[in-house]
């Protein structure tokens, strides 16, 4: 027998007492009343509500039995005078009317004890009502219905209406005419379909008011207007959305610890300390909670295993309990959860509002009957308007009186909803002609009704009790006040100090990093890698000058890599931004502290990680070998990288969504970079953009790393001029070394000199720039607190439906579902619900002739097993299940979670890759034809579709590729069009997909199946989940309406309400460990079904429960329900169970009389390689071209990168430097490969996502036409930015026009080619885009790193076989190569080194035989002192002694590039085959492979 049914009734013991109406509670809560004026809660009964109630030992019945006993004894000692540790509950908890039914033990006496030793204290206690009058809130209306497309946003006109609409936006109201009162200790529930205003009403009462235009009317907390609260008193409401927002590597304890030592008094009772207060607090709520064994267990997230859904929704309540909140609004909570969770949930929260006598409003979507009955009220929205407030218990009698029927069985909330929906209501006979019809003639019912009158004399009760009473205000002032600590604001909402905030969020940012340690060990394992490669790239780097260039390069290297790791917090810093606004609005903490300790608690992290970076790099690379040098390079590195750190978290900080953030971040980082003084030194910049350099905090680290370095190096000479054959007794007088600052005569070159000619730098600067760094470090950490403050708030997507542009159609939702809310308006208009459901009918009619089935599928004596760690052991998941489903019958496979529905569903549906199936499957008794995936529909419960299509192109394009290529295209165009009307979608065939609520995204799911023109059956698996009541039924009559013409369904359903529930015919109800329970015939109003398990045991199903959740009850599933029977095994043995045998033998008996169903594909795939490929591609080309945000996010980030690097280097010259400049200008052109490769990464894996999740089991089309239209669809748009950037870049930089042509081949053909490729080729073997990142950059910083740029060749040592190796190289010999070979050089004043030849001689005569043989020139040949020398005399010379570069090879460059994207093309084909297509282990193959030989082997 169920526990959980037993529960549910109401005794009289053991538990918490219902508290009074709205009525009784006036009189009953005044903040000052002492708590020796409480009545006993069993003289206070709610008038006018009989919400259930809960145990107070529910959720764990052990430890609440415990914590009596502690108590107790507890209590005892302090009867006796013994001197203890007091219990502190939170202070707001009015606990005396906790009774629970033990004779030994009275928990209100206990609590009793403690609220009269608050009193003793002076500790007040106080409460909060709410009450609204006319309230009315305003939203921004739609202003966009068409979605944007590439071509609309270069549109003229559609800039001037976007500015337009900027100035004059479209307003709507959400919600007007809202009255009612809500007191403490009462529950409210708020029901409405999706788009009604559920949402915003929640919200509007938890005075959260931000997001919309504007709020009128009154709304009163008490004696304080909203203002009042916001400013002062913010902690005591909270609003909870949906989704569960905490950190998911803090444990359960800790969060909830966290919140009482941020919200816990300053006046608490007796001597307890915080940390006693903060352990005790902790202690009580996870024992009455249930959460006692998952106090040490992560809360954790959709990547990060934690606690159960059902737990989490609880940690939710218990912070909310935890923070001493008094009004709690809870929207849509129990989105994802089953019947059970959900019911622990709302009981949890019954249990928490009776307890602290709290305040509190929840919507739910689907509610049933035994979670109803937890709430004293109800409101029902509709469009906006309120047509019901009042007692929960007189609802449904309210909306029966007024003209409508319920169906049968149908539970109160969906009634209340179905009375709001026009397809949805029934009318009472003889009510059709005086039933109010629209949302405003019910509002108008309502407020003439007595149920209107009685809430608004309610609302004058309270107004007379408790508004505008400033001896109220005053004691409730007072006991807030209470609760500050010391050096705290009293008028401020915060409890705790800014110290004690700190402290407290220091120690949460401790253990978040402690709770997962991965992230941290990867930073650090990064920094190793990257110190051990550049490290043993400059290996011992020589000290002389040639090694000087080097020298800068590993010093910037260092700088960079420390300083731009910074970056990859900025996605981090968003996820985490919603918990910090969550905290901010309950007055936890000051969200600035957030960044504050964030960036306390990082400094020995990058400490501890740049010591370890610092030591590897200078000892591999043998930088100055002194203590000082070392660690002024350590401190600048370590400044630099704080610096930097806070200088990305403030541009998150002032970024409304991560992706503006990204952007300005890699627009930044160029100017970061080029401006550092290495790319391009100072002296060469142009003085229009030289500005930059003085405010770039980079060129003050790397100024003063350089200065140090170079200090004490005195550089043995690499070149001496003249030297060489002829020159062996030259004097050191008559020779010079070629490096900028050499001395006539020296055989060393100063490197003070060097630095200061090169750079313009100075030794004198170095503590200057200390000075000016850690301002830097000072301006961005306060920049990030002010920002973090402000602007807490995510930017919320506003749902509108988005038309394709150029649609005819009717925008029917451009008026309904744009308002503010999260879901969207379901459904057709007013009054047109019969015509709507006769549309269907009829299409559904038509698809049933066209498409009539006769064939049976079905499955016998199924088991199911898959190896568990490692291969090691085994677990079974099906065990022996057998059925059938019969073409007009709708099947439904139920059980309780873990039961294994979705698994029998893949099993069935050839749908598994892993384990071992054994038993049958078979059609007609025959076995199941090669082609049966095709010939079968699935609808996979995520709703997984490309979001840039419309709805009829997601259908056309399944017909096309599904039905057989003998089908003509028209046919497949007319059959969209009738499945389109089947599935209700004709007003919606020219939505975008993304777009769509959820309902029709639903519907489209199971439209796209359609298409196919499934010929056996067709398989859903949970159609219903997370959809509203009216929108589960709307989906649930349309597959009856489908299996009324003819179609065979089997579809999975997660504890349905009754009336979804008498939908179906029959029934397979599995429990855990996939044993079927039942398997038949539901009967007329589940007659059958009931009949079935009373008889063997169960105790009776009451008229009015719900079917499915009275017989998942019977067999013990669920959370808290337990059975006595097994009824496994009472199905074995019964008739059922061998009638069902006896079916599935006559319907193979008749079967084997019919030839086998015969496979209608002849190949795997309906249509030909090419047409897969051309209908991909179109699909590709439209979907980029409805993406505008990724096409302009690569044209933008072109067009800014080409003019930034072009008028950087700016009509450079022919000098030395001018040329090297030109390097740089065409090595930072290419560096911008690494943000466009991340972009398309993205882009490509998304696309392979829908293929791999819905259409490759559905053998849709061939992975490989898929990776080529991939590769085609993304050239042209990456050539197209390739060629704006070159015309921003190509004669800015000041390259010459006739050598254009090579140019604009290689960089805006070649390139784009072989950067496409190569990013496809890493993400086709990375599992999502964050990796395919990780991997792009660490294998592009060896492209880079091995190019000959920043080392040149001559200095690679062993490396020089990646210098081979790395594309780029040939890419830069190209492009530098055709760009300045074969031209003159003209060195600058500065380059020129000046020298003296022996007496008597003159320049050109002393240095003909040196120039002959190595190049260069003189600028005065005929002077006889002062010689003045440029070392290279053609461009040819210095490339190819400083970088290996030779102008001749540049056309085979161009054939080598060609020769690495053929390879890499390959090589996206290849990956994707061995990561994502191909199945099992290569291990087990290659051992298949192995063994003959090995047995041939073996001796005879």
């Amino acid at each position: 027998m169920s526990n959980r049914s037993s529960q549910l009734d109401l005794v009289e013991q053991d538990k918490v007492p219902e508290l009074p109406s709205q009525h009784a509670t006036h009189q009953h809560y005044a903040h000052d009343a002492p708590p020796t004026s409480f009545n006993p809660a069993g003289s206070r009964k709610r008038k006018g509500s009989t919400a259930s109630r809960v145990d107070i030992d529910y959720f764990d019945p052990e430890g609440v039995h415990n914590l009596r006993r502690t108590i107790t004894q507890l209590s005892a000692a302090t009867s006796h005078g013994e001197s203890r540790r007091n219990v502190s509950l939170p202070e707001g908890s009015d606990s005396s009317e906790v009774t629970i039914g033990d004779e030994k033990f009275d928990f209100e006496q206990i609590l009793r004890t403690v609220l009269q030793k608050r009193d003793e204290s002076a500790i007040k206690a106080r409460h909060l009502g709410v009450m609204w009058q006319n309230l009315r809130v305003v939203g921004l209306g739609a202003t966009a219905t068409y979605q944007p497309t590439f071509g609309s946003l270069l549109n003229p006109f559609g800039i001037v209406d976007a500015i337009r609409n900027a100035r004059h936006p479209a307003l709507k109201d959400i919600l007007s005419g809202f009255e009612g009162v809500l007191t403490p200790g009462e529950m409210l529930l708020v029901l409405g379909r999706p788009g009604s205003g559920c949402s915003t009403l929640l919200k509007t009462l938890a005075n959260q008011r931000e997001e919309y235009h504007g709020v009128e009317g009154d709304v009163f907390y008490d004696s304080f207007r909203p203002k009042d609260i916001a400013k002062h008193y913010r902690g005591d409401v909270t609003y909870c959305p949906e989704d569960d927002v905490h950190f998911p590597t803090l444990t359960v304890a800790q969060t909830l610890a966290f919140a009482a030592k941020t919200r816990a008094p300053q006046s608490r009772i007796g001597d307890t300390s915080r940390e006693q207060y903060v352990e005790e607090v902790v202690e009580i709520i996870t024992t009455l909670f249930g959460l006692r064994h998952a106090k040490n267990t992560p809360v954790g997230d959709a990547s990060i295993r934690g606690v159960s859904g059902g737990e989490k929704k609880r940690v939710s309540i218990a912070e909310a309990l935890v923070c001493r909140s008094l009004l709690g609004a809870w929207d849509n909570s129990t989105r994802g959860l089953d019947a059970s969770t959900a019911l622990e949930f709302v009981r949890a929260l019954r249990i928490g509002t009776d307890l602290m006598r709290m305040t509190t409003i929840v919507s739910i979507y689907q509610a049933g009957e035994s979670l109803y009955e937890l709430f004293n009220k109800v409101c029902v929205i509709a469009e906006g308007k309120m047509v019901y407030y009042g007692p929960a218990d007189r609802a449904r009698q309210y909306f029966i009186d007024m003209g409508f029927e319920p169906h049968d069985r149908q539970t109160t909330a969906d009634f209340l909803v179905s009375v709001t929906d026009p397809n949805g209501r029934v009318f009472r006979e003889g009510y059709e002609s005086r039933v109010p019809r629209t949302s405003l003639e019910m509002a108008e019912y309502f407020k003439h009704s007595a149920a209107g009158q009685e809430n608004r004399d309610a609302m004058a009760a309270y107004r007379a009790e408790h508004v505008g009473k400033p001896e109220k205000a005053l004691a409730y002032k007072e006991s807030a006040i209470q609760e500050h600590s010391r050096h705290t604001s009293l008028k401020g909402p915060y409890t705790i100090s800014i110290f004690m905030q700190t402290r407290a969020v220091m120690l949460r940012r401790v253990q978040i990093i402690l709770g997962d340690m991965s992230a941290q060990i990867v930073q650090l394992a990064s920094f190793i890698f990257q110190a051990i490669i550049i490290g043993t790239v400059f290996l011992k780097i020589p000290h002389n000058t040639n090694a000087y260039f080097s020298r800068g390069g590993v010093l910037f290297f260092a700088l960079l890599f420390g300083a731009l790791s910074a970056m990859a917090e900025i996605p981090a810093l968003f996820a985490q931004r919603p918990i910090v606004d969550r905290h901010k609005k309950s007055a936890m903490y000051h969200p600035f502290i957030e960044g504050l300790a964030l960036t306390l608690v990082d400094i020995p992290i990058t400490f501890v990680t740049q010591i370890v970076f610092c030591t590897i790099l200078y000892e591999l690379v043998q930088l100055q070998q002194t203590a000082s040098q070392f660690f002024i390079f350590f401190l600048f590195l370590l400044l630099m990288t704080i610096t930097m750190k806070a200088f990305f978290r403030s541009l998150a900080a002032m970024s409304k969504t991560e992706s503006t953030a990204q952007s300005i971040a890699g627009v930044m980082i160029l100017a970061l970079v080029i401006y550092t003084g290495y790319t391009i030194p100072q002296p060469s910049q142009i003085g229009a953009l030289k500005w930059i350099t003085y405010i770039n905090p980079l060129r003050y680290g790397f100024e003063s790393i350089v200065v140090n370095e170079f200090h004490t190096l005195d550089g043995d000479c690499g070149s001496l001029v003249p030297s060489g054959p002829g020159y062996e007794n030259v004097a050191l007088a008559n020779q010079v070394c070629t490096t900028v600052g050499s001395v006539p005569g020296q055989l060393t070159v100063n490197g003070n000199t060097f630095v200061n000619l090169s750079y313009n730098y100075s030794y004198s600067h170095i503590w200057r720039n200390l000075g000016i760094v850690i301002a830097y470090a000072g301006l961005f950490i306060a920049i990030l607190l002010f920002f973090t403050e402000i602007n807490t708030s995510s930017k919320g997507n506003t749902a509108v439906t988005l038309f394709k542009r150029g649609s005819k159609r009717e925008l029917v939702e451009s008026e309904e579902s744009s308002d503010e809310e999260k879901g969207k308006s379901n459904g057709g208009g007013h009054g047109h619900g019969r015509d709507l459901n006769d549309d269907i009918s009829e299409a559904a009619k038509a698809i049933g002739k066209e498409n009539a089935m006769s064939d049976v599928f079905t499955w016998r004596n199924l088991e199911y097993v898959v190896p568990i760690d490692g291969g090691k052991s085994h677990r079974k998941l099906l065990d022996n299940v057998s059925g059938y489903v019969a073409p007009g019958k709708l099947t439904a496979l139920m059980g309780e979670s873990g039961a294994g529905k979705t698994t029998l569903l893949n099993v069935l549906a050839q749908r598994v890759s892993t384990g071992v199936v054994r038993g049958d499957r078979l059609v007609n008794g025959h076995s199941l034809p090669a082609d049966f995936q095709a010939q079968t529909g699935y609808c996979q419960q995520m709703d997984t579709h490309l979001p840039e299509t419309t709805v009829r192109e997601a259908l056309l394009f399944s017909a096309k590729l599904r039905q057989p290529q003998s089908v003509p295209l028209a046919e497949k165009e007319a059959y969209v069009e009738t499945c389109l009307k089947m599935c209700g979608l004709e007003a919606h065939a020219d939505a975008i997909v993304g777009s769509l609520g959820v309902e029709h995204r639903k519907r489209t799911t199971i439209g796209v199946e359609l298409a196919a023109k499934p010929k056996l059956l067709l398989f859903l698996d949970e159609p219903t989940s997370g959809l509203d009541s009216q929108s589960a039924y709307a989906i649930m009559m349309f597959l009856r309406n489908l299996a009324d013409s003819g179609q065979a369904i089997l579809c999975t359903i997660h504890q349905p309400s009754g009336e979804l529930f008498q939908v179906f015919d029959r029934l397979l109800l599995l429990r855990k460990g996939g044993q079927t329970v039942y398997f038949g015939d539901l009967g007329a109003k589940t007659s059958t079904l009931i009949s079935y398990f009373e008889r063997n045991g169960a105790q009776r199903c009451a008229p009015n429960a719900n079917p499915a959740e009275w017989m998942l009850d019977v067999i013990g599933a669920g959370a808290t329900a337990t059975s006595v029977i097994d009824w496994h095994d009472t199905w074995l043995k019964s008739n059922e169970a061998g009638q069902v045998q006896e079916q599935i033998n006559a319907i193979h008996a008749e079967g084997n009389r019919r030839p086998a169903v015969q496979a209608s594909l002849h190949s795997e795939f309906a249509s030909p390689w090419f047409y897969q490929f051309s209908t991909l591609t179109r699909r590709a080309f439209s979907s980029y071209w409805r993406n505008p945000t990724y096409l302009f996010a690569k044209l933008v980030l072109n067009i800014a990168a080409g003019l930034f690097i072009g008028f950087t280097f700016f009509k450079s010259k022919d000098s030395i430097q001018g040329n090297q400049n030109k390097l740089f200008a065409i090595f930072m052109a290419t560096i911008l490969v690494v943000p466009l490769s991340g972009q398309l990464q993205a882009v490509f894996i998304d696309f392979r996502n829908v293929y791999e999740i819905r259409e490759r089991p559905s053998r849709m089309y061939s992975w490989t036409a898929l990776i080529t239209s991939q590769i085609l669809v993304e050239l042209p748009w990456n050539m197209l930015g390739a060629v704006l950037f070159f015309f921003c870049w190509y004669w800015t930089v000041g390259f010459d026009s006739h050598r254009a042509g090579y140019t604009f081949l290689a960089y805006c053909v070649v390139l784009p080619c072989y950067y496409t490729t190569i990013a496809q080729a890493v993400a086709a073997m990375a599992p999502n885009a964050v990796i395919a990142n990780l991997l792009f950059s660490t294998l592009f910083t060896f492209v880079v790193t091995f190019n000959g740029v920043l080392q040149p060749f001559r200095e690679l040592n062993w490396w020089k076989w990646m210098y081979r190796v790395s594309p780029f190289t040939y890419l830069i010999e190209g492009l530098l190569g055709q760009a300045i070979g074969g031209k003159t050089v003209t060195c600058a004043d500065k380059e020129l080194v000046t020298l003296n030849p022996p007496s008597g001689q003159s320049c050109s005569s002393y240095m003909q035989n040196f120039i002959s043989s190595r190049g260069g020139y003189l600028a005065n040949p005929d002077a006889t002192s002062s010689c003045q020398f440029c070392p290279y005399r053609t461009t040819d010379q210095f490339m190819g002694s400083s970088f290996n570069i030779e102008y001749s090879h540049r056309w085979r460059n161009i054939g080598i590039l060609c020769g690495v994207t053929l390879f890499n093309i390959a090589a996206v084909y290849a990956l994707t085959y061995l990561f994502r297509i191909h199945t099992g282990s290569y291990l087990g193959s290659l051992r298949r492979m192995l063994r003959p030989k090995k047995e041939q082997s073996l001796p005879k």
